[in-house]
């Protein structure tokens, strides 16, 4: 005898009541949210916070004429090893400071994508590589989950002291990683948070741990990290 509808209608939430599974089952968020610092969103990747970006209104910071000195970048970009005819993406290039200069290195048969979240940015961008004749240099404008990069192109992705102000960091670098070539590289260039010494704010800051522990989400083996720099590090890894 077939049960009337409103007894199929309370077995049924019945069986909710007692801890039936459901269909479906919400994915456990990636990130956890907590009152933000001063320098921070509020927002935490695997124990970090991130850090608030850096705007467009700051872009003359890039440029200052002491950064060589504190910095010295052109030992970075050594560091590197580039060679004519590389594809190299620089995410968050901002004006372009490390973007023209590796774009020397890899000649005119190679290319540098250079990926900004700020069209203003990328404005800068193409004003200074137009002063400097450069023409190897693309400007990407990306988004906060992805860098708009074509999929197996690159030899080798920068980021200088731009990945801890990701607001989507695993999203970003699986963009990062699918973008890359097999053998591929990824270069972080970041303040070394183990020293107090380095006067950059500490959610300006990583440490070499707490990027290889937030790279173990990723298709990515570590390969060096180069601390030949004044106040940051180069970790470097390769695609799988």
């Amino acid at each position: 005898m077939p049960l009337h509808p409103h007894i199929l209608l309370c077995l049924a939430l019945a069986l909710i009541a007692a801890g039936a599974p459901a269909a479906e089952t919400a994915a456990p968020s990636r990130y956890e949210y907590r009152p933000a610092s001063r320098d921070g969103i509020g927002k935490f990747y695997l124990g970090r916070e991130i850090a608030h970006v850096m705007g467009h209104q700051a872009a003359e910071w890039l440029e200052r004429s002491e950064r060589e000195e504190e910095e010295r970048p052109s030992l970075a970009i050594a560091a590197l090893k580039l060679k004519p005819g590389d594809v190299v993406a620089d995410i968050g290039c901002g004006t372009g400071y490390f973007s023209w200069r590796m774009a020397k290195l890899v000649g005119a048969k190679g290319r540098v994508y250079g990926v900004e979240i700020q069209q203003e940015m990328l404005d800068l961008l193409a004003a200074n590589m137009k002063q400097r004749g450069v023409s190897n240099v693309v400007g990407v404008l990306g988004t906060i989950a992805d860098p708009k990069l074509p999929p197996r192109s690159v030899d080798l992705v920068l980021m200088v002291d731009v990945y801890h102000e990701f607001d989507h960091p695993f999203e970003m670098m699986r963009g990062v990683c699918a973008a890359l070539k097999p053998g591929g590289r990824v270069a972080f260039v970041e303040y070394r948070g183990e020293d107090p010494t380095v006067p950059i704010k500490p959610l300006h800051k990583m440490t070499e741990a707490q990027v290889r522990k937030e790279m173990g989400a990723q298709p990515l083996d570590w390969v060096e990290t180069i601390r030949t720099l004044p106040r940051q590090h180069i970790i470097v890894f390769r695609r799988k």
